[in-house]
């Protein structure tokens, strides 16, 4: 028979069945769905933050705690101060800028409105020229000046101006944070949210306050930006040589916004393969069930085999009708899955980070294919395999 006169068969075969068609390749619609979806999510989430860290300029260099020669930053405690940062302010004077970071949760309040999910962060009044994505709507980051005299000031993010001021006049208001208060003296722009962190509920105050505040001197980073991206190599020598006066190798790491960027891109993609594993098994259920399904198909049809037979058909035409039977069934559910985890992708891109790939289209069409010829092999085999007069006596 002619190829196309046996992808007519076996269309015609699956619409005669509609709704065990529709069962069977349901176990391929939801394997597709999930690799799309999953592998998508994984996508968007290391396109995200390497946008983040690029944002940041090439001349970023970040000081963390603990070791990161194993790609993960690893430590039993944190032994990165405010005094380290204090040491190396005074080294990169005049090759970089740079501030620590220290965060704490904690509850803020103006007058009778609490924001109990609050981030309070210690910074540098360097902070936004270090972080140069911070940027104000309002008012000013607080000066040298008012870090040095050890001023109660704070600049407040989006969501804490708007539910303490509804979008009123917020500098030279006062507000408390813990159980201390501080003047308003800027309002951050809008920053938005990520993996459904409010990153504009936070208040930056001076460092020297924040350790008052929080009782450590531990840091969570010290972000470090050269004056040029000539000055980096520099920049990452004197910081290391600074730190190891007071610190061993294993108690910090020093890295740069490329070795940031690789480090994530590593474990993004550790994460999708691993999400895109575990979608997998979704398939293989799904090629299972075809393969039943078509075994069942072939013990249903055994006396229209052996008239086919009977009536001059090949053997090897009766293989190619039920496998491309088999993968007519899986195609189709690849097809749907493919639509449906792009469509959900899409959804999930407005409420976290989602960024569907060609790549991972294209594996989970050709799994899918795969899925069809792998498992509808065995019944067609046994199809083909019938003898013509022992499928005519069959009952």
């Amino acid at each position: 028979m002619k190829f196309n006169e046996l992808i007519i068969l076996a269309f015609k075969s699956i619409a005669a069945n509609k709704l065990r068609s529709f069962l069977t390749t349901l176990g391929i619609i939801i394997g597709v769905f999930s690799i799309i979806l999953l592998v998508s999510i994984g996508s968007g989430l290391q396109s995200y933050i390497t946008n983040e860290i690029s944002s940041l300029g090439s001349n970023l260099i970040d000081v963390l705690p603990g070791s990161t020669s194993s790609g993960f930053s690893s430590f039993t405690s944190n032994n990165l101060k405010v005094s380290n940062w204090k040491d190396l302010e005074r080294k990169l004077v005049s090759t970089a800028k740079l501030t620590p970071v220290m965060r704490q949760p904690m509850t803020l309040k103006y007058g009778t409105i609490l924001d109990k999910g609050a981030f309070v962060a210690g910074v540098s009044y360097q902070y936004p020229l270090v972080v140069t994505s911070t940027k104000l709507d309002q008012g000013n980051f607080f000066t040298s000046g008012q870090e040095q005299s050890g001023a109660n000031v704070t600049v407040i993010g989006r969501t804490i101006y708007t539910k303490f001021f509804n979008n009123q006049d917020a500098i030279g208001k006062r507000i408390f944070i813990g159980n201390k208060r501080y003047t308003v003296v800027g309002v951050t722009s809008k920053q938005g949210s990520f993996l459904g962190v409010d990153r504009d509920n936070i208040a930056y105050i001076p460092v020297e306050s924040a350790s008052e505040l929080f009782g450590t001197e531990v840091v969570t980073e010290i972000a470090i930006t050269a004056n040029s991206p000539e000055l980096v190599p520099v920049v990452i020598n004197q910081t290391k040589q600074t730190l190891l006066r007071k610190m061993t190798a294993d108690d910090f790491s020093v890295e740069t916004a490329d070795s940031l960027t690789s480090t994530i891109s590593n474990v993004t993609n550790m994460l999708s393969l691993a999400l895109g594993g575990i979608a997998a098994i979704s398939l293989l259920v799904g090629g299972i069930g075809v393969a039943n399904i078509m075994l069942v198909s072939v013990t249903e049809r055994t006396r229209e085999i052996g008239l086919r037979k009977a009536l001059g058909a090949k053997r090897s035409d009766i293989l190619k009708q039920f496998l491309i039977e088999a993968v007519m069934i899986s195609v189709f559910g690849g097809i749907i899955g493919i639509i449906l985890g792009m469509g959900a992708s899409i959804i999930v891109a407005k409420l976290l980070v989602s960024e569907v790939t060609w790549w991972s289209v294209a594996i989970a069409f050709v799994f899918s294919v795969g899925i069809g010829i792998i498992f509808g092999m065995a019944p067609a085999v046994r199809a083909s395999k019938l003898s013509p007069i022992e499928a005519l006596r069959y009952e």
